[in-house]
């Protein structure tokens, strides 16, 4: 059949056919009744049913094909695989253990180790990655320090998410931001660093004062050497794909000057990190014929996370479907109804305008990244906010750092709304260790509203004020915060005597 006899329909229904779609999506994905990959996939299979079954034509096979983002899926894809040729030389545990040791039997040092760690490896690795890693040596380290695992494992969780949140390849969520709105590393760098940092320091803080008792009796019970420095398995590529790294953050950094999409970086260190591995393998050994591609195979095939990639195929097919149709352009258009009205009802200016869009913007995604997983609202959020920009005046990028901002600080709420959540309770609960939603959601939600303060202040200034004054304000009580607190721990430690 002719590709224009397929062209989307645009009606009231199509567009009312694709809301009910998404809609249930997201009621399976909150009430988790079977796996992501196969609610998304019925969705996928029920839309081209009714495209190719009725007069109702929302979203062609082709169509859906370029509604796919390449982009994020190859640059989640090379992450992941240069994430699984360093953790198969032992680096990861390695690196975590050295940092680990330096507490010497002081469990809030530990617990603040821990999380600054896993913060810095989830803002250039993937979080959910980070978590896997990190999971199991927190539990080692909880039951050598007779820490109870939550008062390690929870703040971990949130370092996580938090650390993801700080660049454009951390998380899930600012991959699709960053591709979908056009915006660089360095973009991410400039304006949601400077807030992460203030949070994170706020969020030892925080840790440190919730759970003082768990510190406390912790450090009457242990012994002064608390973790064993595992070796590195492989030192020699440990090497290489730190060279590796490099080379990769020297392409995101840069991505602004040569104009490269952030997959690209990716998919070449990717490619180098599997050759090395294959070379020194075939080097160290007489492989047959099937163990020949033993190192490269172990990493694509259970490293990269297929599932979590075909999840993302499903989700770009359901929002190139709301785009086709005109529905991300119909709900666009009502939150430019209500924004008008709230304009003239408050009598707003257009610099208060764009405020009151940016806070809604942040403390709704907040909310429904709470109670959902936030990667699909995120993938649907996209284009309705690309249609929703041009409709007000001002310094319009700051609605997607609210978008970045609200969206990781819904998901650290509860355990459903990040992957990295999910993760680590799972991994906790394989070792016997169950931290059940409410536990975690005690200590996570006071951390979100306080993150959520703070990134609306960063807005109000941003908007106020003006994006480069904002952004110098930020890094400046950062940096004050970091400094405090380098300050606090060492008084801490020299009060301890170690």
């Amino acid at each position: 059949m002719p590709e224009q006899a397929l062209a989307s329909t645009t009606d009231v229904w199509s567009q009312l056919i694709v809301g009910v779609v998404l809609l249930v999506l997201f009621a399976l994905l909150a009430k988790r009744a079977t796996h992501r990959v196969v609610v998304s996939m019925m969705c996928v299979g029920f839309v081209w049913v009714v495209t190719y079954l009725t007069p109702f034509h929302l979203i062609s096979f082709e169509a859906a094909a370029a509604a796919v983002d390449l982009n994020v899926l190859m640059l989640l894809a090379g992450m992941m695989a240069v994430v699984g040729v360093i953790k198969s030389t032992g680096g990861f545990t390695w690196a975590v253990a050295r940092l680990t040791s330096r507490a010497r039997g002081r469990p809030q040092a530990a617990a603040g180790l821990v999380a600054w760690s896993t913060a810095i490896t989830s803002a250039f690795l993937d979080n959910v990655t980070t978590v896997v890693w990190v999971t199991p040596m927190a539990m080692r380290l909880s039951k050598r320090m007779r820490l109870a695992p939550v008062a390690l494992l929870v703040p971990m969780v949130l370092a996580a998410n938090l650390g993801g949140t700080a660049t454009l390849i951390g998380d899930p969520p600012n991959v699709i931001i960053g591709s979908g709105a056009g915006l660089t590393f360095m973009g991410f760098i400039r304006n949601v660093t400077a807030p992460v940092l203030v949070m994170m320091v706020l969020l030892q803080w925080y840790t440190a004062w919730y759970y003082r008792d768990a510190y406390a009796s912790a450090r009457d019970a242990v012994p002064d050497e608390t973790v064993e420095e595992p070796e590195l398995r492989d030192p020699a590529l440990f090497r290489w794909m730190l060279v590796i790294c490099v080379g990769i953050a020297v392409g995101f950094f840069t991505q602004s000057l040569t104009g490269t999409p952030v997959a690209v970086p990716a998919v070449i260190g990717a490619a180098l990190a599997l050759v090395v591995q294959d070379w020194r393998y075939v080097r160290r050994h007489a492989p047959t014929a099937e163990e020949r591609a033993h190192g490269i195979l172990r990493v694509i095939e259970k490293d990269i996370e297929w599932p979590a990639l075909s999840f993302f195929v499903f989700l770009f097919i359901l929002v190139g479907a709301a785009v086709h149709t005109g529905l991300a352009s119909s709900v666009a258009g009502g939150m430019g109804w209500i924004l008008a009205y709230v304009r003239d009802a408050l009598g707003l200016s257009d610099r208060n305008t764009l405020l009151f869009a940016a806070l809604a913007t942040c403390w709704v995604s907040a909310v429904i990244s709470a109670i959902i997983d936030n990667v699909p609202y995120v993938m649907v959020s996209v284009p309705i906010l690309a249609h929703f920009i041009p409709t007000i005046r001002g310094e319009t990028d700051v609605l997607w750092w609210a978008l970045a901002l609200g969206v990781c600080l819904g998901g650290v709420a509860t355990v459903p709304g990040a992957s990295a959540n999910v993760t680590a309770m799972r991994l906790a609960r394989e070792e016997g260790v169950e931290i059940r939603y409410p536990e975690y959601s005690r200590f996570a939600v006071p951390m979100a509203l306080l993150g959520l303060v703070v990134a609306s202040l960063f807005l109000v200034d941003f908007v106020l004020v003006g994006g480069a004054q904002a952004r110098t304000t930020a890094w400046l009580a950062a940096l004050a915060l970091v400094f405090v607190e380098v300050v606090r721990a060492r008084r801490r430690r020299a009060a301890l005597g170690r």
